[in-house]
């Protein structure tokens, strides 16, 4: 099978920079299309610490250009998609013996000022003799210092994306492996082979982009077989969920002795999100998963700082992802440049490659501006940047005003609890009227799953989503997994494969 369409650029890979930058073409107007091997965001970006965030700790390694970049993102990404993205105050205790509070007071002045902060709060000083965030601690700390970034559901990012860009005509295909990508000339001709039929088709593109994460150097090495294949590092960043651990609204950063720091997150309501890790990883990163002294690691250093113990009995859920960061020489892992690389490849009269090396889920946008602008110098220029104010799906209300939108949902569906208000809106943001359509009770929903989860919800996910499995609605699209029951997942699993969409 072939598509005798030529299309200005071939994007490999549907994670948040692929789809990001599938986006951010097509609305310049040219032609897109993008595979993805696997579900979108089922690599390395469904499994970050879920932040958009400066990174406080790269001032450390002298990385104030890419903190700027990221600080500088917060609010724009916050105001693209006000109901994935949300302010979240953290609170850094000062341990004795660690890092000294002066560093901890420079390192929070930079933070606040690099990065031309609006809306978000600034830094202040907590008294932990009378401030309720020293209540789940240790009574070990005088003093911690409390700072603003944000939270995303990273996967949901990376799914509104793709869906904008296929939404302005880009070609999204999931579940399809790039097999083989050779030059005709001036024409790339990309092999594809559907993972589910085992079908072939041929593809041709004038440019193509190699966006595969943890896999960008096995794209060079296996399918267009021009370069060198040693570009970055693999570094695997595990995290654990426990029971819920706080009950105030803030997040926690945790030193440790070892110099690296933990996060401990509110999440999903009922949970709270410990993490990360930073190994070395070699394999492939399909096969990444968290070990047993990853586990062991994250809950020594909780228990460093909670009054209670996290041990491993208490975790509920563990995930695992593979960062390919650019492989800068550095001794440490921790210490390797988060920062992202572009490299073209091609002479004037080849068809150009364009290889992305690294970065961060919070800069993602301007990585994907600055391929735009390699594209645009072997293509032409077709339109100038535009994602910086332009919403996501679903994100077409004041960037402060989610409490609101949560009012007039439930204004305009009386029926819908509280919870399940919050958690659609939070998901589908303005996107959920047209999910819930006329209903007027939870019956014209369909069928019930167990969790809120619904028909009607499942459907949208499938013929608007790309979902296809129940680890693509319940772990990537929702996080319904942590509460759905084995016979739910099994109904679930069962409506999915007998799917009219499918059919």
């Amino acid at each position: 099978m072939s598509d005798s369409e030529v299309y200005d650029l071939f994007v490999i890979g549907g994670g948040v920079n692929g789809c990001g930058i599938a986006r951010d073409a097509v609305g310049r107007g040219f032609k897109v299309f993008l595979a993805e091997m696997e579900d979108l965001a089922s690599g390395t970006s469904s499994a970050s610490t879920k932040l958009i965030h400066g990174g406080l700790r790269y001032l450390e390694h002298y990385e104030f250009r890419l903190v700027r970049k990221a600080l500088i993102e917060r609010e724009t990404l916050w105001r693209n998609a006000p109901h994935i993205i949300w302010p979240l105050r953290f609170v850094l205790p000062y341990h004795k013996g660690l890092r000294p509070a002066w560093m901890l007071r420079l390192g929070l002045f930079l933070y606040d000022h690099l990065g031309g902060r609006k809306l978000l709060p600034p830094t202040r000083v907590l008294d932990m003799k009378t401030d309720a965030a020293a209540v789940p601690l240790k009574h070990l700390f005088q003093k911690a210092f409390e700072y603003s970034d944000c939270w995303v559901d990273d996967a949901r990012l990376v799914v509104l994306n793709a869906r904008d860009a296929a939404d302005r005509g880009a070609v999204i295909r999931t579940r399809t492996k790039v097999v083989e990508a050779r030059r005709d000339g001036a024409i790339w001709r990309v092999t594809l082979r559907d993972r589910r039929t085992g079908e072939a088709q041929e593809v041709t593109a004038r440019l193509l982009v190699n966006a595969a994460g943890p896999w960008v150097d096995d794209i060079l090495l296996n399918v267009t077989r021009s370069s060198n294949a040693h570009n970055v590092r693999l570094v695997q960043g595990s995290h654990i969920v426990v029971a819920r651990k706080l009950d105030d609204p803030r997040a926690y950063i945790f030193q440790n002795d070892d110099g690296r720091i933990v996060f401990a997150i509110p999440y999903e309501r009922d949970f709270t999100l410990i993490g990360t890790t930073d190994y070395d990883y070699r394999g492939d990163p399909a096969d990444a998963a968290t070990t047993d002294a990853e586990v062991d690691y994250l809950c020594a250093a909780a228990s460093e700082y909670f009054s209670r113990n996290v041990v491993p009995a208490d975790v509920v859920w563990t995930y695992s992802g593979v960062r390919p960061l650019f492989d800068d020489g550095a001794s440490a892992a921790q210490e390797a440049t988060r920062d992202y690389v572009l490299a073209m490849e091609g002479d004037a009269d080849a068809a150009p490659l364009i290889n992305v090396f690294g970065g961060k889920i919070t800069t993602y946008r301007r990585l994907a501006e600055a391929v735009m602008e390699k594209v645009e110098s072997r293509l032409e220029r077709r339109g100038g940047k535009w994602t910086k104010e332009a919403v996501l799906p679903g994100g077409d209300f004041p960037a402060t005003g989610f409490d609101a939108a949560v009012a007039a949902l439930q204004e305009r569906f009386a029926f819908l609890k509280p919870d399940d208000a919050r958690r659609l809106m939070r998901l589908y943001g303005t996107e959920v009227y047209g999910i819930l359509g006329d209903a007027a009770s939870y019956d014209d929903l369909g069928q019930h799953f167990g969790g809120g989860l619904y028909a009607a919800e499942v459907d949208h996910l499938v013929t608007r989503e790309w979902a296809i499995t129940s680890d693509d609605v319940l772990w990537r699209r929702t996080k319904q997994g942590l509460t759905l029951s084995k016979p739910q997942i099994d109904d679930l699993s069962g409506y999915l494969a007998q799917h009219p969409h499918y059919a």
